[in-house]
Parts: structure tokens; C-alpha cells; sequence
């Protein structure tokens, strides 16, 4: 099963995570981070780090973040670097996760993230999404 840390301003996540639950009941490997205004990124990512190391068992893990470039963004896209199978998604909302909670059991990380962006609309990303229309950098000539 793929894990969720839902990551967002102020109550976003915990908002998200608490309408989930009453909805569908507790939910395996899901965390909710909250970044609060002063809070520092090293702290942030502490608790992200704590985030996906409770909700990995394996099949990956999906970072759900509420805008992308945001301070949660970018710490859930520096951790994706460095773990395989870790997805991170923006702009995402409970509509959408109500209707991609069931996909969690039968997708792949990479095969959630192209469903989720794809239901989305222009609304949601991914970090790989975005990659592609940015290329990186590469050095062309050896010195």
C-alpha cells in the first residue's frame, strides 16, 4: 500500500487527513504535517522525515502538498531525490483524494501520480510533471 504524508499551511493538512478519516475510517500509513508561519525548514523537514519513515512500508510513499513551490514542496521534493518510489503531488484537494483513496492498494507511486494529475485538471502537478517541462541542466561537453 502506498503511503500518504498530506503537508500543507496552517491546518490544511490535518484538515485534509481529519475529513478522510470520518469519511472512511482510520487511515494505514497516512500522516498529516502542518507547517505553521516561523516554522523553521530544518524542523520541517524533521517532521517530514518522521512523516515518511512511519507511513513507508515499501511501496512508496506519496507527498500530497497544497501549493506548489511552497516550503512543503520543496522539502517533500528534496526528500524524493534521495528515496525510491516517493511522489510529490500539489494543488491536491478532498475531492481528489476521496476518489484516488482506493488507488492506493493497486497502484504503483508512479502510476498513482499520473492518475492523480491526470483527474486533477490543470490544478494538480507533480514534481515529475513539472521536471519535464523544465528539463535539467546538462553539460554537454566534457573538460
Amino acid at each position: 500500500m502506498l503511503g500518504w504524508v498530506i503537508a500543507g499551511h496552517d491546518y490544511y493538512a490535518q484538515d485534509m487527513l481529519d475529513a478522510i478519516e470520518r469519511r472512511f475510517g482510520p487511515q494505514p500509513q497516512c500522516c498529516a504535517v502542518n507547517y505553521w508561519n516561523g516554522l523553521s525548514t530544518n524542523m520541517l523537514s524533521r517532521m517530514m522525515c518522521d512523516a515518511l519513515y512511519n507511513c513507508d512500508s515499501g511501496d512508496g510513499v506519496v507527498f500530497l502538498t497544497d501549493q506548489t513551490g511552497a516550503a512543503p514542496y520543496r522539502t517533500a521534493a528534496l526528500m524524493s531525490h534521495q528515496h525510491s518510489h516517493c511522489e510529490v503531488i500539489s494543488g491536491v484537494t478532498l475531492p481528489v483524494l476521496f476518489a484516488m483513496r482506493m488507488h492506493r492498494e493497486t497502484l504503483t507511486s508512479e502510476e498513482f501520480r499520473d492518475r492523480i494529475v491526470e483527474q486533477g485538471g490543470d490544478d494538480i502537478t507533480s514534481l515529475w510533471h513539472q521536471q519535464q517541462k523544465n528539463p535539467p541542466f546538462v553539460l554537454l561537453h566534457q573538460y
